[in-house]
């Protein structure tokens, strides 16, 4: 397989930009990774015509694929042309937070911003304002975004930042529990209950391989924290408006969080964050509260288009049942091809995610340390590559999920089953 233009990209990527790229995953791949040239329903080709079965769906935001419904594509163009951006209100935001709030459980208002990144930012600072109280509990392998309050790793005794450039001094106000640990949790909450404004979990673990909550323990998340007048947040950039369809995660689980996160899907595969929530809550957003909170891109009507006619045209059609029904085609797939060549492993996902972790024991990880210790440097060091030289597009890590899109086929199923006998 040639790669000569993303070996030369790549030369010139190094000289300009850290690393070569600007966001670290897209490096984790050596000792290059491969430029995309375009998009092409479920599939993209390479800066050397190579052509992909793309499973990694730009980390998540494309539900639909590469290809457009015809109504999609014309209302952002539509947007795209009468201007870029304008400092002022435009009603396709309106339009976007009203589908938003009708179907969301826990979604009376929301802010809408730039990324997920921001969301989890915001949703914070949201609760700290709102709280008067500055610890967060987080869930170890939990990502909730490039911010200082969570890149912290250790535990609830010995929080530490988890990136150069954080003081610890931020560490010491985040508290990292293990994901399905109801005792951790309470050993917090009687330690520092009283100055905790917030637990932000993910429904499920999407950055860290996927790990699926326990029985009951969402539930009891939102018991601990009604008790101690602390706030939960869903972090749901992964898994909103995908896991559980319209409703998002939450509605699957039937837990009703205080705020919730959102980016990717929302957007429709435009730069996009939003924070939602009981209207009380949202409300302590500067203008109305004394949270600020503000952002000049925010509510851009091309994004606002993207996702407003990406989430309506899911809802008229049979976008989640497609999606889903390819999910479970593949997991069925792959646990059979598991079962005969590495009974050791294990197939993860729910819905239109789905991941091989590569464990040692046959046992499906409760949290992230499990997948920690899986055999992540053979996924990425000698796996990904068969995949690639059989033109399947994986996430470039262990832990990073993957995603089916409305653009995909059974045929692409059906390849992409071959292809993971051929490299396990």
């Amino acid at each position: 397989m040639n790669d000569d233009n993303s070996r030369d990209l790549y030369e010139r990527a190094l000289s300009v930009m850290p690393g070569g790229v600007n966001s670290a995953v897209r490096a984790a791949i050596e000792p290059y990774p491969f430029f995309v040239q375009k998009g092409d329903g479920g599939h993209v080709v390479d800066a050397d015509g190579n052509r992909y079965i793309d499973w990694v769906m730009g980390l998540g935001p494309l539900l639909l694929g590469h290809d457009l419904p015809e109504q999609v594509q014309a209302s952002i163009q539509q947007k795209a042309s009468e201007g870029p951006i304008y400092g002022t209100p435009t009603e396709i935001e309106v339009d976007l937070a009203e589908f938003v709030v009708r179907h969301v459980p826990s979604v009376e208002k929301v802010r809408f911003v730039n990324s997920g990144t921001e969301a989890t930012t915001s949703a914070v600072r949201l609760a700290r304002g709102y709280t008067g109280r500055n610890k967060i509990v987080v869930n170890q392998g939990g990502y909730h975004g490039a911010q200082e309050s969570t890149l912290v790793e250790g535990d609830h005794e010995n929080p530490a930042p988890s990136s150069a450039g954080v003081p610890q001094s931020f560490a010491e106000h985040t508290l990292p529990v293990p994901f399905n640990d109801e005792e951790a949790v309470r050993e917090v909450f009687e330690e520092h209950g009283d100055d905790i404004a917030a637990v932000m979990t993910e429904p499920i673990l999407g950055n860290y391989g996927i790990v699926e909550p326990a029985e009951g323990y969402h539930e009891f998340l939102r018991e601990i924290t009604e008790e101690h007048g602390s706030l939960l947040i869903f972090d749901e950039v992964i898994t909103g408006f995908r896991v559980g369809g319209l409703g998002c995660a939450q509605s699957e689980f039937g837990i009703t969080p205080d705020i919730t996160t959102f980016g990717k899907i929302v957007g429709g595969g435009f730069p996009v964050g939003a924070i939602g929530g009981r209207a009380e809550i949202i409300e302590q957003f500067a203008p109305s509260g004394p949270v600020f909170q503000a952002g000049t891109f925010s509510g851009h009507p091309v994004t606002m288009a993207a996702g407003l006619e990406t989430l309506k045209f899911a809802a008229a059609n049979d976008v989640y049942d497609h999606v889903n029904d390819l999910g479970d085609q593949l997991r069925g797939g792959l646990e059979e091809i598991v079962a005969d060549q590495a009974p050791e492993y294990t197939v993860a996902g729910t819905d239109s995610m789905f991941k091989v972790i590569f464990t040692r024991d046959g046992e499906a990880p409760t949290n992230a340390a499990d997948v920690q210790n899986a055999e992540t440097d053979r996924w990425r060091r000698v796996f990904w590559g068969q995949m690639k030289d059989q033109n399947v597009f994986l996430s470039q890590n262990q832990f990073e999920c993957q995603f089916v899109s409305y653009n995909h086929t059974e045929d692409d199923v059906e390849r992409t089953l071959e292809a993971y006998k051929d490299a396990l």
